[in-house]
């Protein structure tokens, strides 16, 4: 139980809401890991004991210290879009919600860096980069909901990936406001090197209390949307355009079924493998010229800016799994990197696992080289069909970045981060951030 003295002790602290009604404790010991029938079964009674909201750093210190001094564990949260667990508290205590620090401090003119507050919006913080002519380099497709900090600690890439990679490539994160969990907490400003190991950590290594980032000049981003005669012609349609000399923030490829199961709007209605672009103003006749070569038909839906809140991001990345989900909880999901070239692999599974197995596909700028990243979907057979399936992905020589669970390196490449634990055991060495979720550390 939480002792009557941390209460106390929280209550007093100025710029701090306290919550604990048990539909709010309820809610924000909850994100959207409900996408994984594993996550939902382990997760379900997992609930924290008072939920804070601060609305000052100085605020974040003391509910660090306080923590520290009793000993409970402190798991953050931004809004709660991730879809691995990242913000559910394992070992119940106090879940801290970060969505009050939520200011731009500053724009750099000349060079774009923003320097920001981690509970802030990425719509918010992109409206304010368009006044600078400048906009975000990546963001999730929940990038109308989620947080800066949550993206930093819980994400990796999405929307953008085709051009700058991942948030762990060198040159996105360029510092860090960190609140530490130590007896006597300190606020640090970390340059990048030292950023690095807290970034996509759950939040298990330091508070995050602003961020600096790295971004890119304003495009007039145009929708396209390209149907393809056959499921080849789309993945080989995709690598071209990924490899084009043009302006490309986003490369969806969708085997027809998936296609059939996605909101129309006011989308083509043709029942064919299908990519959807963002393009610069002059990459739309290149788009269109490849695509002709291909005997694929265009559409040029015109400036995403157009568009509210049923464009082309929000059917790409895993807005394109809960859109399915929406109409058959039954499917969850895969993340992997596919082995060159891809369609042996592709082909191969399609055949065992039939419309079991439907294909999603990004493309992704991977140190340096494009690639084709996969978030196939996937009918929930149990969590030995599950195991088997990605066991067949590696054979053919996927790399499995596994949503299904819930350590940082579980989800990741399987290995300890040796820079994450040696940060966990200097900023947090009685191991109470988010405890389970760093899987390398022992206190």
């Amino acid at each position: 139980m939480l002792p009557d003295a941390l209460r106390t002790e929280l209550a007093a602290v100025p710029g701090l809401r306290l919550l604990s009604q048990p539909e709010e404790l309820e809610r924000l010991s909850r994100d959207a890991y409900d996408y994984s029938p594993v996550l939902s079964q382990r997760l379900a009674h997992c609930r924290a004991e008072l939920v804070v909201r601060p609305d000052s750093v100085e605020a974040v210190v003391r509910v660090a210290a306080a923590c520290r001094r009793h000993a409970v564990p402190l798991t953050l949260r931004g809004s709660g879009t991730g879809n691995y667990g990242q913000s559910v508290p394992l070992e119940s205590g106090v879940v801290m919600v970060m969505t009050q620090l939520r200011a731009v401090r500053s724009i750099d003119q000349v060079s774009g860096v923003a320097e920001v507050e981690c509970g802030c919006l990425l719509k918010d913080l992109n409206r304010e980069l368009a006044g600078f002519g400048r906009q975000l380099r990546l963001m999730p497709s929940t990038w109308r909901s989620a947080t800066i900090g949550g993206f930093i600690a819980g994400g990796s890439g999405g929307i953008g990936s085709v051009r700058w990679g991942f948030l762990r490539d060198p040159g996105h994160l360029l510092g860090l406001e960190v609140v530490t969990m130590e007896q006597e907490p300190r606020v640090l400003q970390l340059e990048a090197s030292d950023a690095e190991a807290l970034n996509h950590a759950y939040g298990t290594n330091g508070i995050i209390t602003a961020l600096r980032l790295a971004t890119a000049l304003r495009v007039d981003w145009q929708e396209v949307v390209v149907d393809c005669p056959d499921w080849a012609t789309a993945v080989e349609l995709a690598r071209r355009c990924s490899s084009a000399a043009i302006d490309l923030h986003l490369c969806t490829v969708l085997e027809a079924a998936v296609v059939e199961l996605l909101p129309k709007w006011d989308l083509p209605q043709r029942s064919s493998d299908r990519l959807l672009l963002l393009v610069a103003p002059d990459a739309v006749s290149t788009v269109q010229r490849l695509s002709a070569d291909m005997g694929a038909v265009l559409t040029h839906l015109g400036a995403e800016s157009d568009r509210q809140g049923n464009g082309l991001r929000e059917l790409s990345w895993n807005h394109t799994t809960l859109h399915l989900r929406q109409r058959d909880p039954d499917w969850t999901y895969l993340q992997m990197l596919l082995p060159q070239p891809e369609m042996d692999c592709l082909s191969t599974l399609k055949q065992v696992w039939g419309d079991d197995l439907l294909w999603h596909l990004e493309a992704v700028r991977q140190q340096g080289v494009q690639r084709l990243a996969s978030l196939p979907l996937v009918r929930w057979r149990g969590v030995e069909a599950l195991e088997q399936l990605m066991q067949e992905c590696r054979d053919l020589g996927a790399l499995i970045f596994n949503p299904h669970v819930l350590t940082v390196e579980g989800g990741g490449l399987g290995v300890v981060d040796g820079d994450q634990v040696a940060t966990k055991h200097r900023y947090d060495p009685a191991g109470l951030l988010n405890p389970g979720k760093l899987g390398g550390f022992s206190s």
